[in-house]
């Protein structure tokens, strides 16, 4: 599953920060392996996890977690 709409918000904002995955991974209580996923987009994290994430490097959820533009069925 590749949601290339989280990668670069969430690896450009850590950057930003100065962070290096593994800090990012400690300041929000999981794996370097998750932020890896979660960067390449092959992980959608759960709300809670968007949050301390979000947290982590000092914004909102929106700005670094930008959802794909969904259409109504008709």
């Amino acid at each position: 599953m590749q949601d290339s709409s989280a990668v670069v918000p969430v690896r450009g904002r850590r950057r930003e920060c100065r962070l290096t995955q593994a800090e990012l991974a400690a300041a929000a209580g999981v794996s370097r392996q998750t932020i890896i996923a979660i960067e390449r987009g092959d992980y959608a994290p759960s709300v809670y996890l968007a949050i301390r994430i979000a947290r982590a490097m000092d914004t909102t959820v929106e700005a670094i977690f930008v959802p794909e533009e969904e259409t109504c069925p008709e």
